[in-house]
């Protein structure tokens, strides 16, 4: 019934799904408010710890303006949108505080990159203090933003923003679900303690998640293709906790004779009931995301995570989130036209898996 009722809040007989993108209406050009959206997607406007090239917490708004060339038509999945997604504007106060610490991160990462001694600069002492702090604040902002999303009754997801956004929203999850898995697709293994002396670095995502979240009973990293020596041994002695798909290694099985849907039957059997899916944007080519911030060689193309993603929806897993982070802006706003189509994704197969 809440499934109809959902359909009906809105008429939808004016609506021309063929036409061009309405950029009056709200994300892909849809015509739903809030109110009656069944999803709704934060923007989480932070990249205070980014290591290398910067631009993602400006990007909702030219993800924004590329959704709009976005066809509603997903073959596999055809009315999900019917049941409303709505971006929510991105806070100001939270962008402000990005650039501020952004600024200060950027003074503490260059000290410290010329071997220089924290605890001998009381400057740089208290920047890694307020930087911190920041990522205290943006955790509980996140957490308590999702929280309310969840208690009304919508099914939510992030657009970040450096990686280190999802936490809050990972743990406010975690109050309602006892038991869940994250699939990660990400270059990167995301699992220093205190990258660079920062807590919350987007580098620290998922050692954080693991620490700080008691139901999250199983990370599938999938693409992984750069990590440290220290992320490795991590690897290798918590085996049973996560499991991690190395882009080189997915490559040599494929090599010797494996199919890609051999591996990714593999992979979903990885997972538990529950996913929450976490996709860093350099998991792909960087062809496909040329301006993120830490692209590396190698990667998958979109059609390869969408046939994991279809894989883990056929196999009757409940996807009970999804973050969406790292995507750039650039002046040609390729970043956010790739990035559009894998939020399009992402919705359609949350909504899908929550049938109601």
């Amino acid at each position: 019934m809440h499934r109809f009722n959902y359909i009906i809040m809105i008429d939808l007989s004016g609506f021309d799904v063929n036409s061009v993108g309405n950029p009056n209406n709200n994300i892909f050009g849809l015509p739903f408010e809030e109110e009656n959206a069944r999803l709704i997607i934060l923007p989480v406007p932070w990249e205070v710890t980014v290591s290398f090239g910067s631009g993602t917490a400006r990007s909702a708004e030219q993800v924004f303006k590329a959704s709009l060339q976005v066809d509603l038509f997903d073959r596999d999945i055809p009315d999900s949108w019917k049941e409303g997604f709505y971006l929510k504007d991105s806070d100001k106060k939270i962008l402000l505080k990005s650039d501020y610490l952004r600024k200060e991160a950027e003074l503490y990462i260059d000290y410290i990159s010329r071997g220089e001694e924290v605890g001998d600069n009381q400057f740089m002492c208290k920047t890694l203090k307020e930087v911190n702090e920041g990522g205290v604040l943006l955790n509980n902002w996140v957490y308590q933003q999702t929280k309310a999303l969840l208690d009304n009754d919508k099914l939510v997801g992030l657009l970040g923003g450096d990686h280190s956004v999802p936490l809050g929203f990972m743990k406010a999850l975690s109050e309602k679900h006892s038991e869940f898995g994250i699939l990660q697709i990400d270059a990167h293994c995301d699992l220093r303690d205190r990258y660079e002396g920062f807590t919350y670095s987007h580098a620290s995502i998922m050692y954080n998640a693991l620490n700080e979240i008691s139901q999250l009973q199983k990370l599938v990293q999938v693409g992984i293709r750069d990590y440290s020596q220290g992320e490795w041994e991590f690897l290798s002695n918590n085996k049973s906790r996560v499991a991690a798909y190395l882009d080189k290694d997915i490559r040599i099985r494929q090599y010797e004779g494996e199919t890609f849907k051999e591996i990714v039957h593999e992979i979903v059997g990885q997972l538990p009931e529950k996913v929450y899916i976490s996709f860093d944007i350099d998991g792909l080519d960087p062809k496909l995301c040329p301006n993120t911030g830490t692209p590396v060689q190698g990667g998958f193309e979109t059609e390869q995570v969408f046939y994991l993603f279809d894989a883990v929806y056929k196999a009757g897993k409940k996807i009970i989130g999804f973050d969406l982070c790292e995507v750039s802006t650039s002046e040609t706003g390729w970043d956010a036209n790739v990035g559009a189509r894998i939020l399009f994704k992402l919705c359609n197969l949350l909504v899908a898996s929550n049938p109601v």
